[in-house]
This record gives C-alpha cells, sequence and structure tokens, in this order.
C-alpha cells in the first residue's frame, strides 16, 4: 500500500512542474485524493458493498469536485491535473500511465446494464474538457485535443481533435511515460482543408488572369489542376 502511495506522488512530481514538495502534493493535490477515495470506494464495489462504495465515492466528489464511479477500473500512475469537472463512468476502465485535464468526461451512451463507457489505453493524455462517449477504445498513446468530443474507436498512436472528434495520422513519437502537454501544437484538419482550397484557387486565378500563356503551358497547368484537384476529393474523402 505504502508503494503504491509513494508511487502516486512520485506521478504527481512526473506530470505537474509546479509540484515543489511532498507535502503540497499530498495536502494540495484534489487529483491525488480522489484517486485515493475512489481505491477506498472500489474496494467496497468488489466486494458487494455498493452502498458503501457509492457513499465514499459520493464523499470524494464533495471533497475534490471530481466524480469517480466505484465500478469504474484505473490503472497505475494515473493522474488528474486540477480535475475540477472530471466524470469517470461505472464501466470505464482506465490504463496505465494516464494524463486527463479539468473538465474531462467519460461518459456512456446507453441505458442498458453493460459495458458503457470507454476504455482508454495506456500512457493516453485527454485535454480540458474533453468528452469521450460510449464502450469505445481508445489506443495506447493517443493524445485527444481540448474541447473535443469523441464518439468512435481511435488507434493506437493518434491524436484526435474537433466536434466530432476526427482521428489525424499517427504523429505522437515519444518515449514510454512521457506527455506532450503542447495542445497548442495539435494540428487541425479543418485549417488544412482549407490551405488546400485556397492553394486551388491560387492556381485558378493564374490560369483566368494569365491569358497570355502558351498553349503547352495551359495543358501542364491543367494537367496540375487535375491532379491537385484529385488529392483534395482523396484527403476529404479520408476526413
Amino acid at each position: 500500500m505504502f508503494d503504491r502511495i509513494k508511487e502516486d506522488i512520485h506521478t504527481v512530481f512526473s506530470n505537474d512542474p509546479a509540484a515543489k514538495s511532498t507535502v503540497e502534493v499530498i495536502l494540495c493535490y484534489p487529483g491525488l485524493h480522489a484517486l485515493w477515495f475512489h481505491r477506498i470506494a472500489h474496494w467496497f464495489w468488489q466486494r458487494n458493498h455498493r452502498l458503501a462504495g457509492r457513499f465514499v465515492s459520493h464523499l470524494g466528489r464533495f471533497f475534490t469536485g471530481i466524480e469517480i464511479h466505484p465500478g469504474a477500473t484505473i490503472g497505475r500512475r494515473f493522474f488528474i491535473d486540477h480535475g475540477m469537472g472530471v466524470v469517470i463512468g461505472e464501466t470505464t476502465i482506465v490504463g496505465d500511465d494516464v494524463l486527463l485535464y479539468k473538465g474531462v468526461v467519460l461518459g456512456g451512451t446507453s441505458l442498458d446494464d453493460k459495458k458503457r463507457h470507454p476504455t482508454i489505453g495506456n500512457n493516453v493524455v485527454v485535454g480540458t474538457n474533453a468528452i469521450v462517449l460510449g464502450n469505445i477504445l481508445i489506443g495506447d498513446n493517443c493524445k485527444i485535443g481540448a474541447g473535443s468530443v469523441v464518439t468512435k474507436p481511435a488507434p493506437p498512436n493518434s491524436t484526435i481533435v474537433g466536434i466530432p472528434g476526427r482521428t489525424l495520422e499517427s504523429i505522437r513519437k515519444e518515449s514510454k511515460n512521457t506527455h506532450d502537454l503542447e495542445h497548442g501544437k495539435i494540428p487541425d484538419p479543418i485549417t488544412d482543408i482549407l490551405n488546400t482550397i485556397i492553394k486551388r484557387q491560387e492556381e485558378l486565378e493564374e490560369i483566368v488572369y494569365h491569358e497570355n500563356r502558351s498553349a503547352e503551358d495551359r495543358k501542364m497547368m491543367y494537367k496540375e489542376l487535375y491532379e491537385l484537384n484529385k488529392k483534395y476529393e482523396e484527403k476529404n474523402d479520408e476526413e
């Protein structure tokens, strides 16, 4: 038990450069307190003491502003930064080395008594106010951008942004147990499409406003425009 507590405290230092001392972490980090409340509540829940589990979970919510259902399964080295407004549903499964920010919701989309909440893989970062809904799998090493709404599975090593969440190419190459906190550098697929449209417009203007080009030049430009249009359509289909 004490080894796990030490690991929890070390996890805070690993994920938050603002942490200055062990005493500060123990007294002033609601994400850590919520995790400890959850372990007690989960212990009761597994032994079929459902009311006791829910009551301990409710106490954790009251003191921390973080609601973790006692039925949820949480892995090791889990950290909630700030944490106010975080909600984790009953059948949620969270892997190891997962980092959540303020306002994250891991919610369900069904009223049936079955697996209805997401499964989060190892080494995943979920940005501020992001929402992950339903019985879906978020693969290892994924990063979910702030404010995204994710309703579809995501493959490992991918980045998900937007509403609804769009899965981008696998761009994360960090080593194990490290988190990239630069959410402002997450690619925007909408911006990429707009840039492509602007480029196509410039090509069209070249054709319209340069009538003195030779027939060979025009033929080459039409060919380039056709190839550009083809690439745009393929990219639009992928999105």
